[in-house]
């Protein structure tokens, strides 16, 4: 009888990681989405060592000062001066320019700062403020803000869509939990550069989760609140309108559903506009501070439409500022609205979701005042889809990060920037079973590779060259082009996704009707 041998073989690259993901997901579901939770407050709390915007540079210093400044004001000031320009608030000084929300949670914020550190929000006298303690209170509140709000909105997400969207592993839910917990744009503007993105992106997640579960008038009032945070969510609001209104007319009673709706949104702004609803004019007061037309159609160098195309185009000089607001405008409806018609012909709930990522591109592409922060409101769909459409999702995060890249260099967060996108990629490349686990080599992975590769050499060649006194800013221009071309790309697949599914919808319907 032979004797059969067995050769010692050595793991391989793929065992090892699996071994290790195994280890993370092996405990029960609770304990490991806290785990997660953890792990994710825990990067939050190392990026917020770092400098912020604006750190000890006077006189305006940055959106650090913005922020606290409003606290400041909002606190000292009755509500009817907060966005009126006087002797006591100059709006020229960092004025509140968000809606009424965000006054009120620089409020709220100002009464947690004012406890502990009174100095940190006295009136004139706090100007510029950088005290060891204020700091740390600052940073408290961005923290506090994602942790109640931007991580229950995420958790919902993840139970509604694996309960009716998608059947997923244990371990494909936990990888999608963390790519949207440890998302490193938001987490190097929020905790780094210093913003409360996560409160109108959490109450936007929310409301995804609201409508995906069938609660329309829940997530109506969850978008109108995220709009009254930040008016940049209105990124979104064709998306919501299109699914929100075919869903209506697939109902018993179209006029009865569009009523109720309307009601809940209109509710809802009348109660946080109420302060401004005493006169004609205030209200225009406010909506005045929300459209900063007189600072031009874009700022610095964003991968949009206007900033890339200026390199040969020179809107600012060719037109008045009149004339690209209308531009603008005509540019950003007539992009959104194919998007918009397919969700109101085919109100799927996968078809909702590529119509926020479409809708949110187009208004980054076209709108006015858009700046390099954001490409945050096209990640937080592609988030969504990051199981289903990995390399969409990948793809945006890369370039993302490249198109802030030069407001990150600015703010000293090249460290933070180098670890999460290592952490990123680390936890991207987890052996959890997604579309693109699937795909074997295409003529597309050379390309992709090349693309990459001078998305990296671009990083360090921004570093080492000095560019030519001539172009100073050849390189951010170049890493704008490349930003915008990536992103196009994921415009026009997004699209072409939403028409296919528009085809199936309707063959679903045709094979019913010959039942």
């Amino acid at each position: 009888m032979e004797k059969k041998t067995k050769k010692a073989t050595k793991p391989s690259r793929n065992d090892s990681e699996s071994t290790i993901w195994s280890f993370l997901t092996q405990k029960g579901t609770t304990a490991s989405f806290i785990c997660i939770t953890l792990f994710a407050i825990l990067v939050r709390i190392a990026v917020s060592i770092h400098p912020y915007s604006g750190a000890g540079t006077p006189p305006k210093y940055g959106d650090y000062e913005a922020q606290r400044h409003w606290m400041e004001i909002t606190l000292n000031l009755p509500v009817r001066e907060w966005y009126r320009n006087n002797t006591v608030n100059n709006l020229k000084y960092w004025g509140l320019d968000y809606p009424p929300l965000t006054a009120y949670q620089s409020y709220i914020h100002g009464l947690f700062l004012r406890y502990f550190d009174p100095q940190s929000v006295e009136l004139y006298t706090s100007r510029g403020y950088e005290s060891y303690i204020g700091k740390l209170l600052m940073r408290w509140t961005v923290l506090l803000s994602d942790v109640l709000i931007f991580f229950p909105a995420v958790i919902y997400f993840i139970i509604v869509y694996y309960s009716g969207i998608h059947e997923g592993s244990k371990s494909g839910r936990l990888w999608h939990f963390a790519m949207i917990l440890l998302n490193p744009c938001l987490i190097l503007i929020d905790h780094g550069h210093f913003q409360y993105n996560c409160i109108s992106l959490g109450f936007t997640v929310a409301a995804v989760s609201a409508i995906l579960s069938d609660r329309d008038i829940v997530g109506s009032i969850l978008f109108s609140l995220a709009l009254n945070h930040k008016q940049m969510s209105a990124y979104f609001a064709p998306a919501f309108f299109g699914y929100l209104f075919g869903k209506c007319l697939r109902r018993h009673n179209p006029f009865l559903e569009v009523l109720k709706l309307g009601l809940a949104v209109l509710g809802t702004f009348t109660v946080l506009w109420w302060p401004y609803l005493y006169s004609l004019e205030a209200p225009f007061e406010v909506l005045s501070r929300l459209a900063p037309f007189e600072r031009g159609i874009y700022e610095d160098y964003v991968a949009n439409f206007w900033c890339t195309t200026s390199v040969i185009v020179k809107w600012k000089r060719l037109f008045s500022t009149q004339a690209l607001r209308i531009l603008s405008l005509v540019s950003t409806v007539s992009t959104c609205l194919p998007s918009m018609l397919l969700l109101i012909l085919a109100p799927s709930r996968r078809n909702f979701l590529f119509g926020l990522l479409s809708s949110a591109l187009s208004f980054y592409f076209f709108s006015f005042q858009v700046h390099e922060k954001s490409i945050l409101l096209p990640l937080l769909p592609a988030s969504f889809l990051a199981i289903d459409e990995p390399l969409i999702f990948r793809w945006l995060t890369y370039f993302a990060l490249l198109s802030m890249f030069p407001l990150l260099r600015r703010d000293e967060l090249i460290l933070p920037y180098v670890a999460l996108y290592g952490i990123f990629v680390l936890l991207y490349n987890a052996p959890v079973q997604r579309e693109d686990s699937r795909q074997t080599h295409s003529p597309f992975t050379t390309l992709k590779y090349f693309v990459i590769t001078c998305s990296l050499l671009l990083h360090i060649v921004y570093f080492m060259i000095t560019p030519p006194r001539r172009y100073p800013f050849l390189f951010e221009a170049v890493m704008m082009l490349l930003c915008f071309s990536q992103f196009f790309f994921i415009f026009m697949y997004t699209n072409m996704k939403q028409w296919e599914l528009l085809k199936l919808s309707s063959q679903t319907v045709r094979e019913k009707k010959n039942i």
